[in-house]
């Protein structure tokens, strides 16, 4: 399919947009803030370091679970299926492959990268520069169907974050304890849950394939639920991009001994 600004199916003017709007800014903006996340992400897994707090047990959702037999004492909460790294391979590697496969296979990132980074197309009423358009049915795009199986590592993923808010609950003498931390673990939590809930995949799963909704009320109101997540599904993938980076760079900056948790209560 042509899809360039002289193509004989578009109306043959020499200007690339009749828009007199600022139609740029939107993927501009949203194009530094994900070249923004990829460079602070692969900083971040290749610092192997400060992602372990153990005084309040703080884990930075970046590096967890941590499995290499690398990571900290204290910081493994499960087991570990990697050797030792070398100083030059993250040992964050699988969380980065597994969160990081599927943001970038997400429906919206999707979109946000080819209007931000290809321009197919920039924004709507202007013509992408490309001169054909061939979809996502070509190698390598093609492989960005594989998002719903990146769902289920992120649901597992997710889990795993869970139990590490829960130990984020640990008070400086031990037992129960809230800090600033603690909060913040929890706020990037919800950010996270929100947006893998309100995924594209999750709908499907919970609602496809149904021929009559009265016979599966369960799988209806689940259907329901996250279809209104659904709506708000781009906000989500926003806010959680940096509710993450928060999260990290705080327990960061504890771990370094940079700043000092507020505690609340322990």
């Amino acid at each position: 399919m042509t899809t360039s600004v002289g193509a004989k199916s578009r109306a043959q003017i020499p200007a690339r947009t009749l828009r007199t709007d600022r139609w740029w800014r939107p993927p501009v903006v949203t194009g530094a803030v994900l070249a923004f996340f990829i460079v602070y992400a692969t900083g971040r897994i290749f610092m192997n370091d400060y992602y372990w707090v153990p005084e309040f047990q703080y884990l930075t959702p970046v590096y967890s679970p941590c499995v290499s037999e690398s990571c900290v004492p204290g910081s493994v909460h499960f087991f570990t299926i990697l050797p030792a790294m070398p100083v030059f391979i993250p040992i964050a590697l699988i969380t980065f492959a597994i969160l990081a496969g599927f943001r970038g296979t997400c429906y919206y990132y999707r979109k946000a990268g080819y209007r931000s980074f290809f321009l197919a197309p920039a924004a709507c009423a202007v013509p992408e520069p490309h001169k054909k358009y061939t979809g996502e049915s070509r190698f390598p795009l093609v492989l960005l169907n594989a998002h719903r199986y990146f769902f289920y590592g992120a649901v597992l993923f997710g889990l795993i974050n869970i139990y590490d808010g829960v130990l984020a609950f640990h008070g400086k003498d031990g037992g129960f304890g809230i800090g600033l931390g603690t909060l913040i673990i929890w706020v990037n939590l919800v950010m996270l849950w929100g947006y893998t809930l309100s995924c594209h995949a999750c709908r499907h799963i919970v609602g496809g394939k149904l021929k009559n909704f009265s016979k599966h009320p369960l799988r209806y109101a689940y259907w329901n639920f996250v279809s209104k997540l659904n709506a708000r599904h781009a906000q989500f993938a926003m806010i959680s991009l940096f509710t993450v980076i928060f999260t990290d760079a705080y327990i960061m900056a504890v771990s370094a001994g940079w700043i000092s948790d507020l505690r609340f209560v322990n």
